[in-house]
């Protein structure tokens, strides 16, 4: 039985060194010992992306995409969305366990008692351009909200750290509401505590004229089906983020506003509205076939498939798929829908995307779904907020409870000039 170690032999200078395995991984730092001489400050690994590195241990998210599978603290992502309500997984991801029914109804209490945000934030919303973007009025507004609350930067104060996750689960729905609103220049709709917590964001959102508003129940479970799968994903680019800045002890307002721009960039949040805009430019499905050879001569990419992790069908991806014709037997059919399903067969039977493993990822319906209910490609990256703020909190409290974790200071390679001199400017 050989041991779990790693032998690195430096053909540089024949030294050999060894490096304990846990995990399947080793620790970057043992690569420090190997040096060429005392002064040498020794290996690094170089992995941009991070495409390769640990950052952390959590118990919050695994995922094996390989295989397809997605875990939310051991629970398979399937039995999760068919049998929880939104703030059940939410309670879930937060603390571990599902929660008794004692604890679930304090939860939804809790969280529907502080949907109410500052008068003065909505004083603060009204400062923004009337076109001003709904991304960005949410991420300056959940960045705000550290003034408001100046104790959260008391991030090591247990009772605090819960006030703070339950006040900022309980407002991002109202400001991401609100954002929508002032883009479209409604009246701000307030929240209504004998809704559930996704029927009262449908309430903020689009109630008119009505003195009390009806979510449609299949609308209501579909969104917070939507919202169940987009709680958390593992290290992404803004859990890396959330991660980063709260490593600085930076209070949990401005880590999850930073989160939240990291998001917002088209290659992370923004990935469902391409979808949209390459199903729309596809047209029909009689023009699918000339797309796809388009996309085999690398003249486009087919939006939606593919994943950083998943090498097989995104299990999010399966789940949403089912519900969307739920979904359009309310709202009457998205014509765009019928292309995405051909699309998706004719790519998962041709051999160039068999070969990459190219299958589709959560963004390919989610968009589709997002439309169909009313919500324009704005509001797309804040739709996608709103939950993964659940997320993003789990991990940010977990990290600042692991005695490892130090602030967030990656190494670099320098490879710019070793030395000049200062010229006087009339000498240049």
């Amino acid at each position: 039985m050989g041991k779990d170690t790693l032998t690195i032999i430096d053909n540089r200078t024949g030294k050999s060194y060894e490096a304990p395995i846990t995990d399947g991984t080793i620790r970057a730092m043992d690569l420090r010992q190997i040096k060429v001489n005392p002064d040498d400050f020794g290996i690094m690994s170089y992995d941009p992306g991070f495409k390769n590195t640990a950052s952390t241990r959590s118990k919050i998210t695994f995922i094996d995409g390989e295989k397809g599978i997605l875990r939310y603290r051991g629970y398979p992502i399937e039995e999760i969305a068919e049998n929880a309500t939104y703030l059940e997984a939410a309670y879930l991801v937060m603390y571990g366990e599902l929660p008794t029914r004692e604890q679930y109804e304090q939860w939804v209490y809790d969280i529907t008692h502080h949907t109410l945000v500052h008068e003065n934030l909505r004083t603060f919303l009204d400062g923004f351009r009337y076109d001003a973007h709904p991304m960005g009025i949410f991420i300056s507004s959940v960045a705000a909200m550290s003034t408001f609350y100046p104790e959260a930067k008391n991030i090591f104060d247990q009772e605090s750290v819960e006030l703070q996750t339950k006040r900022l689960i309980a407002k991002v729905p109202t400001i991401a509401a609100f954002a929508y609103r002032h883009s479209q220049g409604l009246r701000y709709s307030y929240p209504d505590n004998d809704l559930s917590y996704v029927g009262n964001f449908l309430n903020m959102m689009f109630k008119m004229t009505e003195l009390k508003y009806k979510p449609n129940p299949v609308i209501e479970r579909a969104l917070e089906i939507l919202w169940i799968l987009h709680i958390d994903h593992e290290q992404n680019c803004s859990t890396t983020t959330m991660r980063a800045i709260g490593s600085a002890h930076a209070d949990p307002y401005v880590a999850v506003a930073g989160a939240a721009a990291a998001l917002s960039g088209p290659l992370h949040g923004g990935a469902n509205e391409r979808v949209l805009r390459m199903l729309k430019r596809i047209g029909s499905v009689e023009n699918i076939p000339d797309y796809l050879k388009l996309v085999e001569s690398g003249q486009e990419r087919l939006m939606g498939f593919g994943h950083r992790v998943y090498k097989n069908y995104d299990p999010r991806a399966r789940i949403i798929k089912n519900f969307a014709h739920e979904v359009f037997k309310v709202t009457g059919k998205n014509p765009l829908l019928d292309i995405a399903i051909e699309l998706e067969q004719r790519a998962l039977n041709e051999e160039y995307f068999i070969k990459r493993k190219l299958y589709p990822n959560v963004d390919f319906y989610s968009g589709i779904i997002y439309q169909a209910i009313g919500i324009p490609t704005s509001m797309f990256t804040v739709m996608f907020a709103i939950p993964r703020t659940v997320g993003w909190l789990a991990q940010w409290r977990e990290m600042l409870q692991d005695p490892e974790q130090k602030i967030a200071r990656p190494r670099q390679i320098y490879d710019g000039y070793s030395e000049r001199h200062f010229v006087p400017m009339d000498q240049r």
